[in-house]
């Protein structure tokens, strides 16, 4: 019973972060509502048995990739220079609304009888268990994936590294001696 009442605010938690990622206009909202979705999920595989996949939710989505999306949020609008405006949303009256039309189905779903969960086998999210899985079944999708993050690294790369700057004369061709410049 006390699992079931843990995982409703759990969930509960998770919808309202999945809402406040796409509902907010700031992005360093929407990235700290997705920090909430995955610390709901975290909590929800600890509920599952699944300690190890638990730990690599809060570590590598909740620890690294929000702080990444928070570092590039902040980077590019510290070179866009733009003014975020503090409008809400949605009307006070429509929030209430909708908050109260998620409180009655939360309350529903929880009154009525929910078959229990089927058991899961005891070494069902252990170390041994997901690297069996990766290396045998989902050795292909893991190595596209590796494949595809290198190829992101390196489109990255190429497009943050910066061009010495060119004068129009040196572009076409000319000497940097005929375009008027000191030799170096």
């Amino acid at each position: 019973m006390a699992g079931a009442v843990l995982f409703a605010v759990t969930a509960a938690l998770a919808l309202a972060g999945g809402i406040g990622v796409i509902a907010s206009r700031r992005p360093v909202h929407s990235a700290l509502s997705l920090l909430l979705v995955l610390g709901s999920l975290a909590v929800d595989y600890l509920l599952l048995g699944a300690q190890f996949i638990a730990a690599l939710q809060v570590i590598i989505y909740a620890g690294a990739i929000v702080v990444l999306f928070l570092f590039i949020i902040m980077l590019l609008h510290a070179r866009s220079g733009e003014v975020v405006g503090s409008r809400p949303v949605l009307p006070p009256l429509a929030a209430g609304a909708l908050s109260g039309a998620f409180g009655v189905v939360v309350l529903i779903v929880l009154a009525g009888t929910a078959a229990s969960p089927a058991p899961v086998d005891q070494q069902f999210g252990t170390i041994q268990s997901v690297g069996r899985l990766l290396f045998s079944r989902f050795l292909l999708p893991f190595e596209a994936a590796s494949v595809l993050l290198l190829i992101g690294m390196i489109g990255a790369v190429a497009l943050g590294k910066r061009l010495p700057a060119r004068s129009p004369s040196l572009a076409r061709g000319a000497s940097p001696a005929a375009a008027g410049e000191p030799r170096r």
